[in-house]
């Protein structure tokens, strides 16, 4: 039992970096946070806002540089949301905080039909609310819980049934230019996530809005890439390097590259044609892992 108990705390400590690690390095590779800034975390009372404030928390303790961070929470007015359970987390681990009530819940019931999703709706209200908020509390970022495979729904969403090829950006400025929008999660993927939670044993709220509607396209697109992950590991990471790793030259969006102004010359080209090269595709180390087992 001691070796076993031994065994759950290496794996806990090694977690506990890897996703610091992660975390970290999003940071880094993207200027998410610098030296004083307001850190507005957006807490849905979900795993991966939980551990989103918990790492930033703890990277804060150990940065070089000092940031502040402020927990916000909607309450959205869902029935039977229990009020308690934030309010006593956080004033536990001593976190500046502020809930915001407001009935977004009753706006969504009355405007879309039964039977139609609500996300897009419940999102803009959601989010003009968390805007407002951060002018109010001097925030000079705001940090959401999205992770890697968030990103990577959002792509195959908008790439069958949106016509774009578009994900969630690990960085943007807000519509009206005056907010910057972080997820210092985009290098994190679900499953250690979720294991995450359980080992800090979060209180975790259900969301019972919008998580358990039935038939959604987004719920439809995570169960394609789990099966993905088991049947093809590696898969995954392939793709989200693929994302960026973008040659607009090959693609087919004028906008993004100037195919008429393309002219012959006497020398290469870095965006040439090898249309007609051999592609070659390296299996990922996952799959070569996953073919050595078999």
């Amino acid at each position: 039992m001691e070796v076993l108990s031994r065994k759950a705390q290496h794996d806990a400590n090694k977690l506990r970096k890897r996703m610091r690690r992660l975390v970290g390095a999003a940071i880094a590779d993207f200027g998410m946070i610098g030296a004083g800034d307001r850190v507005m975390v957006c807490l849905s009372g979900g795993k991966d806002s939980y551990a989103l404030l918990d790492i930033l928390r703890s990277l804060q303790a150990h940065s070089p540089i000092a940031f502040e961070l402020v927990a916000v929470n909607l309450d959205q007015k869902q029935p039977g949301f229990p009020e308690h359970v934030l309010p006593a987390y956080l004033g536990g681990i001593g976190v500046p905080y502020r809930i915001v009530e407001q009935d977004t819940y009753s706006v969504v019931r009355r405007v879309i039909p039964e039977g139609r999703t609500t996300c897009s709706l419940c999102s803009r209200l959601r989010r003009g609310v968390l805007y407002r908020v951060a002018g109010e509390l001097g925030a000079t970022r705001i940090a959401l819980g999205h992770h890697r495979d968030d990103m990577l729904e959002t792509l195959f969403l908008n790439l069958f049934y949106g016509g774009k090829i578009k994900a969630m950006p690990p960085k943007l400025v807000s519509d009206d230019g005056r907010h910057i929008v972080i997820r210092p999660l985009a290098y994190c993927k679900e499953k250690d996530l979720e294991a995450y939670a359980r080992m800090e044993d979060f209180p975790i709220i259900p969301c019972n809005l919008c998580g358990s509607q039935p038939n959604l396209k987004r719920q439809e697109v995570k169960e394609m890439m789990r099966q993905w992950d088991r049947k093809f590991p590696g898969r995954l990471e392939t793709m989200f390097t693929a994302l960026q790793n973008v040659q607009p030259s090959h693609l087919a969006d004028g906008r993004l590259y100037d195919f008429h102004g393309l002219s012959t010359g006497d020398g290469p080209v870095a965006d040439g044609d090898r249309a007609f090269d051999p592609e070659t595709f390296e299996p990922s180390m996952g799959e070569l892992l996953h073919l050595d087992r078999d």
